[in-house]
């Protein structure tokens, strides 16, 4: 931390480098050796880390997460909880990026509770025998890894019942497409035999799934690649479910019944940012309760987004993102959007939403950009409620609850 502390300062107060733009790489070196001199280097990394975060305001922190485990090299099930637990306890601790096989890191709350004990017993270095005792169920571990015969027991047995429901959300949490299509298949059949719609299936067991996602990510239980892998399960079951919301639509046409469109929403995913699959349900979702979308795309540059939203005469912009950089970017179209009377005089109002957004992060950091109305958006069953609400009549009131409740 001395090297990094003067590298910052030289930096930072002599030549006026940018700090958001310092990215720190202390050492991470392998834990259990054997040798007690090296019991305490996850530990040393995490508090190294703390303190970079507490004392050098700005800088970012990354790591090599994969040379922690070096020591079980051989015995990926251990190397793999290993990076589970350090990326968990080093990311409270404020690192932002590392450098790790995705592949090679799981669940954090989905470690089997000994192994995972033991583990974390190693990379906080709670116990002097920690290292020996993960060493006596490594082989077990490994092992137990090889058991094919539990890989599916997700799916139920006919003495345990599961849900479709619960195999769709284990299916997102652990980002297995294998049944996607079948189980997303019969959800619909059972919502359409209650007098649902295909839209339904979105609404409710997929995006329960996707929620699940979200709160183990926000908790540092999930990390990045996993999400996207998670994305990718969801893209894929609405993907089998739009022939019968395009089929849907069709049948309300030919009856008759297709409305004026309440409203038309811009929506992007913002500069820097490649991650759309929430972003292109929200558009569906949307899309079936009547409102024009006009999607976008991703790594859309501010002024695109402006530019558009006025020749298409929006009534809302929405932005999505799911990397961290893209939350500086939603502050700054926000931003942008405050210093064009276009959007002033019209009040048009600013949708959030993904996966490292958040209700406060919106409320302190982006909403004093603009004075029109800016809401976070959780989830895209929320969407249409909210987009509802901002375009009726009673558009003034519902602000007020939404600020209100800021």
């Amino acid at each position: 931390v001395e090297i990094c502390e003067r590298a910052y300062r030289v930096l930072v107060d002599e030549v006026d480098f940018p700090p958001e733009d310092i990215i720190f790489d202390p050492n991470i070196f392998a834990i259990a050796t054997g040798i007690e001199e090296h019991n305490n280097y996850a530990v040393d990394f995490i508090e190294a880390t703390r303190w970079i975060k507490q004392n050098l305001p700005g800088a970012k922190v990354s790591g090599g997460v994969s040379n922690v485990s070096f020591s079980f090299r051989g015995n990926d099930p251990v190397r793999e909880a290993i990076h589970t637990v350090f990326l968990y306890h080093a990311i409270q601790a404020g690192m932002d990026m590392g450098i790790v096989n995705a592949g090679m890191v799981g669940v954090y709350d989905d470690l089997e509770p000994v192994l995972r004990e033991r583990v974390e017993d190693v990379v906080l270095n709670r116990r002097e025998d920690a290292g020996e005792r993960l060493v006596e169920i490594a082989e077990t571990a490994k092992s137990g890894a090889k058991d094919e015969s539990k890989k599916l027991e997700w799916r139920g047995t006919p003495e345990a019942p599961v849900t479709v429901a619960q195999r769709l959300s284990h299916a997102l949490v652990h980002g297995i497409t294998d049944f996607i299509t079948e189980d997303t298949e019969e959800a619909y059949r059972e919502i359409l035999a209650k007098g649902g719609r295909p839209l339904h299936v979105i609404e409710g067991p997929l995006m329960d799934g996707m929620n699940v996602v979200g709160d183990l990510f926000g908790q540092g239980k999930m990390f990045l690649p996993q999400v996207v892998k998670s994305a990718r399960v969801m893209k894929s079951a609405v993907a089998h479910l739009l022939p019968y919301i395009e089929a849907e639509k069709l049948a309300m046409v030919e009856a008759g019944g297709e409305a004026k469109a309440k409203g038309k929403i811009v929506i992007a995913t913002v500069k820097g940012d490649v991650h759309d699959i929430g972003k292109n349900i929200v558009t569906v979702v949307l899309q079936c309760n009547n409102f024009d979308v006009v999607n976008m795309g991703v790594m859309v540059p501010c002024h695109e987004i402006l530019a558009k939203a006025k020749e298409e005469g929006a009534d809302i912009i929405g932005l999505s993102g799911l990397i961290t950089p893209s939350l500086e970017e939603m502050q700054y179209v926000a931003g942008e959007m405050q210093k064009d009377e276009y959007f002033r005089s019209r009040n048009i109002p600013l949708l959030i939403g993904g996966a490292t957004c958040s209700r406060v992060h919106t409320a302190v950091k982006i909403a004093p950009n603009y004075e029109g109305p800016v809401v976070y958006v959780p989830d895209a069953s929320r969407s249409v409620s909210v987009a509802q609400g901002l375009l009726s009549e009673q558009a003034a009131t519902y602000i007020a609850e939404l600020n209100a409740g800021y």
